[in-house]
This record gives C-alpha cells, sequence and structure tokens, in this order.
C-alpha cells in the first residue's frame, strides 16, 4: 500500500456520526466542572438577558406613558444589579469556555502524540508525514475551538430562546404562536444546510492533509526538488493540489453564505409578522404599546441565539471531519501489541513490570515462518533459523530479497503470519512487547538525530545513564576523540536531524546511542554504506568491541564490514541460498564470491582512481 492510499479516510453514515460526537465528549471528563459552571451562567445570562425587554415594557407602561416617576427608584437599582450580575457572568463563562479550549485540546494532542508511540510500524508504512500533522494541529485546534466556544453558543441559545419564548406566551400567547410560525420552516432549510455543508467540509479536511503532506515533502526534498531541476513541475502539482482546496473551500463557503441569510430573512419575517399583529392590537386597545415594544425585541432576541445556533452548527460541520479525522487515528488500534495473558502476568504497555521475566541471553530460532505484507506477494515462505547466544549473523543479498523482513521480523516490528520466532527456547509474543524492545540496539543505514546536544542524543538510548556511562559509550564505539575535539564538546548541538554533523559523526552518535543501555540483541542495517572508508574503520572496530558477547544481525551492503561474522546468510526471494562465513563462502565460489570479487575490484579501481 503507498501512502497516498493511507489517505483514503472512512466515510460515516448518520448513526455513525452520533457514535463521533459520543466518542469526542468522553474527552470532557475532567472538565465536568468547568462545563457545569458555565452552563449554569449562561442559563442566568440567558434569563436575565430575557429580562431587559419586560423591563423595557415596564419602564414604557408605568413611567412613559403615565409621565410619572413614582417607583423608578427601586427599578432604576433592579436595573442596574442586572447589568452587574450579567457582567460578571460573561466573565466567568470566558474563564471556563477558555480551560475547557486550551485543556482539551492538549488532552487530545497528548493522547494522540501518545497513541502514535503505540501503533506499529506497518501504520506508518501507509501514513505519510503530513497526514499526521495535519490531525496533531489544525484538526486538533479546531475540536478545541468549537467544542469549547460552539457550546457556549448552543447552551446561551437554546436557553435565550426558551427564556424568550416563556415570556412571550407569558404576555400574548397569540401573537406568539404567530411570530414563531416561521420555525418548523427553519428546521427542514437547517438540515437540509447541515447535510451539503458537512459533504463539503469533508473534502477540504481532506485535501488540506494531503497539502499538509505536500508542504512536508517539498521541504525535506528541496535539495532533490533543486539538483533534478523539477521545481516548476513540483509548483505546477502544488498549484493543481491547492486549485482543488480552494474550489471545495469555496462550495462550502458557499452553502454557510447562502445558510445565515435564509436564517435572517426567515427571522425578520417573524419580527415582521409581531409588528403587524401587535400594531393591530396597540390600535384596538388589545396590547399595551410597551408590551408591543417588548415582544418586537422578544422577536430580535430570540432569532438572534437562532442565527447564532445556525452558525454553530454549521462551524459543527467542518469540526465534525476534524473529528472523524483525529479520533479514526487515536482509536487505532496497534497490530503489533501484548496479549491479554502478557498483560495481566506482566502488566499493560508502560507499565508493565519486568518481575519473572528471565534476562534474555539471546539464543533465537525462526520456525517456520511465512510473512507478507500483500497476500500476494508473500515474502518469506517456511523461513527456519537457529542463531546461538552471541552469535554475529551478516545477511547478504539483493534489495528487495527479504533481509530487511527478518530483522524486522526478529526485533517484532511485525510479526510471522504464520509460524514462531523464540527467544531463548521462549515465543516473543509471550513477552512483554516493550521489555523486547528495551533489549533491542538498532543503528539505520540513515541515523536520525533530534534536536538537541550530543549528550542528550547519546542519554536518549538510556535516559538515566550517567555522565560515566555516557562517555564510556562513546569510547567503545570511537566517538569521543571526535566530540572532544568540537568547540563545546559533548554539550555541542548536533542541529535538526543532527545536520550539524557529517554521516560518518551521526552514525557514530546513533552507534553509541543504541549501545548505552547495554543491549542483548543488536541490528546494524547496512549502518556503513553510506560513509568514508576512514570512518567505516572506525564503526567496524567499534562493531567488533561492541557486539562481543551479544547476538546481532548485520545487514550489509560493504561486504568488507561482515569478514569477520560468524555466519553469512546469502538472501534470496526470502531463502537461504549460501551460508557459512566469509572463508567457507568464498570457497565455495557461488553468489557470494562473485558479489565480494565483483566488489572488492570495484573498490580497487576507486582506490587507484583517486591517487
Amino acid at each position: 500500500m503507498s501512502k497516498q492510499d493511507g489517505l483514503k479516510e472512512q466515510e460515516y453514515t448518520r448513526g455513525e456520526t452520533l457514535k463521533i460526537w459520543k466518542g469526542l465528549l468522553k474527552y470532557t471528563k475532567p472538565y465536568q466542572k468547568d462545563l457545569i459552571l458555565m452552563a449554569i451562567v449562561l442559563v442566568v445570562v440567558a434569563a436575565i438577558e430575557a429580562i431587559f425587554p419586560y423591563m423595557t415594557k415596564i419602564a414604557i407602561d408605568n413611567f412613559i406613558i403615565p409621565a410619572t416617576t413614582e417607583g423608578i427608584g427601586a427599578f432604576t437599582f433592579i436595573y442596574v444589579a442586572l447589568v452587574v450580575i450579567i457582567s460578571i457572568c460573561i466573565g466567568l463563562f470566558i474563564v471556563f469556555a477558555g480551560n475547557v479550549e486550551v485543556g482539551l485540546s492538549y488532552d487530545i494532542r497528548k493522547i494522540g502524540f501518545q497513541r502514535l508511540q503505540e501503533l506499529s510500524f506497518s501504520y506508518y508504512d501507509n501514513k505519510a508525514v503530513g497526514w499526521l500533522m495535519a490531525r496533531m494541529t489544525s484538526d486538533i485546534n479546531r475540536l478545541g475551538e468549537t467544542i469549547s466556544w460552539g457550546l457556549v453558543d448552543l447552551v446561551w441559545g437554546f436557553a435565550k430562546m426558551i427564556a424568550v419564548m416563556v415570556v412571550m406566551v407569558y404576555l400574548n400567547w397569540r401573537l406568539a404562536l404567530i411570530t414563531l410560525s416561521v420555525i418548523p420552516v427553519l428546521a427542514i432549510i437547517s438540515l437540509y444546510f447541515q447535510k451539503k455543508m458537512l459533504h463539503s467540509y469533508r473534502i477540504v479536511r481532506k485535501i488540506n492533509s494531503r497539502i499538509t503532506g505536500a508542504f512536508n515533502e517539498g521541504i525535506m526534498g528541496a535539495k532533490t526538488t533543486k539538483i533534478l531541476s523539477r521545481e516548476e513541475e513540483a509548483l505546477h502539482e502544488f498549484k493543481e493540489m491547492t486549485g482543488e482546496m480552494k474550489v471545495n473551500s469555496i462550495r462550502a463557503a458557499i452553502f454557510s453564505a447562502l445558510y445565515l441569510p435564509i436564517i435572517l430573512t426567515l427571522s425578520s419575517i417573524g419580527t415582521a409578522l409581531a409588528l403587524w399583529k401587535g400594531g393591530n392590537g396597540v390600535m384596538e386597545n388589545a396590547v399595551s404599546y410597551g408590551t408591543l415594544v417588548a415582544f418586537i425585541s422578544y422577536t430580535i432576541q430570540f432569532f438572534e441565539p437562532v442565527r447564532e445556533i445556525a452558525r454553530v452548527l454549521a462551524e459543527l460541520q467542518s469540526a465534525q471531519a476534524s473529528a472523524e479525522r483525529v479520533l479514526s487515528m487515536i482509536d487505532t488500534e496497534p497490530e503489533i501489541k501484548d496479549s491479554r495473558a502478557v498483560e495481566e502476568r506482566y502488566g499493560k504497555g508502560y507499565g508493565f513490570k519486568d518481575t519473572g521475566i528471565s534476562p534474555i541471553k539471546g539464543n533465537m530460532e525462526f520456525q517456520n515462518v511465512s510473512f507478507y505484507y500483500n497476500a500476494e506477494e508473500p515474502i518469506l515462505q517456511n523461513f527456519n533459523l537457529k542463531v546461538k547466544a552471541g552469535e554475529t549473523i551478516a545477511l547478504v543479498g539483493e534489495t528487495g530479497s527479504g533481509k530487511s523482513t527478518i530483522v524486522n521480523l526478529a526485533c517484532r516490528f511485525y510479526e510471522p503470519t504464520s509460524g514462531k520466532i523464540l527467544i531463548d527456547g521462549v515465543d516473543y509474543k509471550d513477552m512483554p512487547l516493550l521489555w523486547l524492545h528495551s533489549n533491542l540496539g538498532y543503528v539505520l543505514q540513515n541515523p536520525h538525530l533530534f534536536s538537541g546536544t550530543i549528550r542528550e542524543n547519546i542519554q536518549y538510548g538510556k535516559l538515566d545513564a550517567s555522565e560515566v556511562e555516557i562517555v564510556r559509550a562513546a569510547k567503545l564505539v570511537n566517538a569521543h576523540e571526535f566530540i572532544m575535539k568540537l568547540e563545546n564538546g559533548y554539550d555541542s548541538e548536533v542541529g535538526e536531524g543532527g545536520g550539524l554533523l557529517s554521516t560518518g559523526e551521526k552514525q557514530l552518535i546513533s552507534f553509541a546511542r543504541a549501545i548505552i543501555a547495554d543491549p542483548k540483541i543488536f541490528i546494524l542495517d547496512e549502518a556503513t554504506s553510506s560513509i568514508d572508508t576512514e570512518t567505516e574503520q572506525m564503526i567496524q572496530k567499534a562493531i567488533d568491541k561492541a557486539l562481543s558477547g551479544r547476538t546481532s544481525f548485520i545487514i550489509a551492503h560493504r561486504l568488507s564490514t561482515i569478514r569477520s561474522a560468524d555466519r553469512i546468510l546469502v538472501i534470496k526471494d526470502g531463502a537461504v541460498i549460501e551460508e557459512g562465513n566469509h572463508h567457507q563462502l568464498l570457497k565455495q565460489k557461488g553468489y557470494y564470491y562473485k558479489l565480494y570479487t565483483n566488489q572488492f575490484l570495484e573498490e580497487q579501481g576507486k582506490k587507484i582512481l583517486s591517487n
């Protein structure tokens, strides 16, 4: 599966939509107190706002029309008290909503990041970096804003509508029914537009993921693009993508733009009906002038929250698209995880306990192991291999022969589709996954260093490592000498991705990082293929020292680095076609012999040309 395939997202039915929001609301539990207090405050605000037009009615009927000031002092005191109370309440709900927005975004982002740490390698095989970044940034921000401030507007809107309806019915129920007769039409129009807007926003969010991914690839591959002179083509591809985003964003905006004016028009019709019938009532002395003024204010007040609710519902469509994307990531279960029996015995996840687990010696056995990424293209079929503790196994073969697959299975980054892998005679599925990984050392062909100092990068392999252990690990891999030549020694910054160091220096640092935890099983994945001959010799000496007494697998590109391996396995189409040490395989004059002699002649030719 390609990473582009990984961008295909699930479509949700109406029933699943409700499930999405229920799943999202569970993250609001830590903020129940804030939400309850916010709801209470908003109800108070809505109730007071509904009282103000009634106060206007009292002022008109009791003071203005009779032209008297008797009792105006008490009226003024009550009015000022209501203003003070509503001001305090507005300040409080801003605080509560802010707490919910910031806290909710933080919690979901933390949970999402934790899930990304737990997910298996296969998840990242078909997910682009930008696809994941869009979920962790813009999607989660959208959710935090919508849930907090959206709830504010919804609670306030419904509370105010109910309060206004109660007062309107109390003042004149006939006039109230006429004014509110437009509500059924509002409901039908709302359902239609919500469906259309949700569909458009889903498309927009999907394209946004692709654009974020394109940004990431454009930045990471900027040098390659320039070298190949593909700037114009890259710009054209990006324009097509952003153009698609523009079209769908405009479509979504058009639905929102049409929706709100329609709501506004219908609310104006409601106000006009109130003015028409109420005006007739005043002329017939059936309705007081104060009541008419209050009624007009109430019709405006009633449809104001209707418009706000309409706006929130429009935003919820966009937020739902974000919710679907974020929850689909958070709810993804790792393909490789501990069984229930292992969790019951040793504990779950990061809380596992290593009590009762025998220390790894390093004996490993593949028993009839088969594996495939795609069922139609098997990589390994009934593969068998026994490795003794402390033995160094080198894997040689063409690209796609299955070398990396064997190593990934040995590390339990993937699991066999059939067969077993035993460590010290125990099926490694019966061991805690994190405990097994804590006993692994892995050095990649293209090492990745984290922004920070050399000391921090080495210590990343063992967070509680002392200064003595850090220096010892660096010396063991022959990195100490070049580190001390740097201006700040171990406190020297490595730059983003290790960009301030050479490839060889980065490799030595990653080697020290891997060795500091004293792993029992060690993996070198073509660790010397991208470095110069001098650094290769340094790493080779480090390998000889570091791998002593450890079970190790070396995926080799330069065959000169594996001459001291205990066994060399020549892999072709997922099967071992030759096996033995360096001298034994040369004597066989088979595939390994041809590969080695060709590489030797090539290297000698380069030396002659360089001289």
